[in-house]
């Protein structure tokens, strides 16, 4: 049987991950919020990674895959590692501060991939240069919809967590004596 914790972790990170079935602002989505939410919050690292991976996997499904999608996957994975970081720390500025690093980071990973591997810009500094300033338009939306969606993930499960102890990580509660 799931484990209630488990279950609700998984349903918020699937949940989010439809959203980006849905019409939305070009890179305002929820997939790198729910890699820092999945790293830190579940505490089997291999569930960690698998339910974001596979929740951005299933919607990449319906949406189309894509080239390059080794980039997108590997800086999610990163992602999930930067969550590891907030497990003894999850409060407001902890979580804003690695969301704004999972933003850069996404940023520079899945440029960076586009550049080695396309030929749109020259192989050289210079053309690493301009792929990463033609991006920049596209990250103010990324750190957005980052910054709203682990304020979203985070703050939604602390309050379920306080409405519902049996959700605490942890032992779960003493039973009030009859």
């Amino acid at each position: 049987m799931l484990k209630p914790r488990l279950a609700v972790l998984a349903s918020m990170i699937f949940a989010a991950a439809m959203f980006r079935l849905v019409p939305h602002p070009p890179n305002v989505n929820p997939i790198a919020a729910l890699a820092l939410f999945g790293g830190a919050s579940f505490s089997d690292k291999r569930l960690a990674f698998l339910v974001p991976l596979a929740a951005l996997f299933s919607s990449d499904l319906m949406l189309g895959l894509y080239s390059h999608m080794e980039f997108v996957y590997g800086s999610f994975a990163a992602i999930v590692c930067i969550g590891f970081l907030l497990k003894a720390r999850r409060n407001a500025i902890a979580v804003a501060a690695a969301a704004v690093a999972s933003s850069v980071l996404f940023f520079v990973v899945t440029n960076f991939g586009t550049w080695v591997t396309e030929t749109l810009y020259p192989h050289t500094l210079a053309g690493l240069m301009a792929c990463y300033v033609a991006a920049i338009p596209f990250f103010q939306n990324t750190l957005m919809g980052d910054l709203f969606f682990a304020a979203l993930l985070f703050g939604g499960f602390a309050v379920l967590e306080r409405s519902f102890p049996t959700l605490r990580e942890g032992p779960a509660p003493e039973a009030a004596p009859a």
